[in-house]
């Protein structure tokens, strides 16, 4: 590959940041974002050009990082830079999104010349402002080490896990993960507020131990004060679980975790938390 050009779709709370660690590093060469007003406010206060559609980015980037919501956002984005891209470019896609996607992307950008990458990411926000994300990468490793500096521009670490849909597929096991130690974290916090224990006191006592978990440090004493404005929306982590759900019953493994954790977050999105942390599951542990 020529010298890398990259361009970034998806300026959310990490797209943004992550975008502007491209920048920082000399990578960055433009980027493009469903809302025409968040394109220009990065491209203002970046200097960098901001493109009206993907299509129009893919017409000078040769590396193209993807973090949007959802699997059709995923396929559109693709056919849309597929249909403009110069041979050998690579899409670089850090959404969460179904293997299933993945593969069919990748089939796209091949069949135009280039490859593709699912290339999820964990980390949270601070993650992504502080360029310490966790990827997990499926596809091809060839493909991987000619776009790794774009990576490395916001990683912490790069895990190359397999074939393509690979990083999806671990990604899905990362929620799994996350649901329980959240599902744990707001069962235990709300006991310690009805037992009365100081949060002060309580929270680096537990972190000290066997309990400690990012999350309970990130999030423990934001969820008992009530604070769920920060983070990773639970109505997003909803639909990351639903992924993995049917990947767990496909393999015909016990998903208790999954299924009480998605009926959890449904209840929250009916009553309007759809926007808040996944720390607010905690707000169905109280009630008792």
């Amino acid at each position: 590959m020529s010298e890398l050009k990259a361009g970034f779709i998806g300026l959310g709370a990490m797209g943004w940041a992550m975008a502007g660690h491209l920048k920082r590093v000399g990578l960055l060469a433009g980027v493009a974002n469903r809302s025409a007003a968040k394109t220009l406010a990065f491209a203002q206060e970046f200097g960098v050009p901001g493109a009206a559609d993907p299509g129009e980015l893919a017409q000078h980037c040769n590396v193209i990082a993807l973090c949007v919501s959802a699997d059709a956002d995923v396929l559109e984005v693709t056919r849309a830079i597929a249909g403009a891209a110069q041979p050998g470019t690579i899409v670089v896609d850090h959404s969460t999104a179904s293997s299933k996607t993945a593969i069919e992307a990748q089939k796209i950008m091949r069949a135009a010349g280039g490859d593709f990458l699912d290339a999820p990411v964990s980390g949270g926000v601070e993650g992504a402002k502080n360029g310490k994300l966790s990827i997990m990468v499926g596809g091809d490793a060839d493909a991987l080490e000619r776009v790794r500096p774009v990576l490395e521009a916001y990683a912490g670490r790069i895990a190359h896990l397999g074939g393509i849909g690979a990083g999806q597929n671990t990604k899905a096991v990362n929620q799994t993960v996350i649901a329980g130690i959240m599902q744990g974290i707001g069962e235990g916090l709300a006991l310690a507020e009805a037992l009365g224990l100081d949060p002060a006191v309580l929270l680096p006592t537990l972190s000290g131990g066997a309990a400690q978990s990012w999350y309970l440090d990130k999030r423990g004493a934001s969820a008992m004060r009530n604070e769920f404005n920060v983070g990773f929306k639970l109505a997003l982590m909803h639909k990351d679980l639903g992924i993995a759900h049917d990947l767990a019953a496909a393999a015909g493994v016990v998903h208790d975790v999954l299924d009480k954790s998605r009926s959890d977050f449904a209840e929250l999105m009916a009553q309007g938390h759809g926007d808040e942390d996944v720390s607010a599951v905690i707000r169905l542990k109280r009630r008792g």
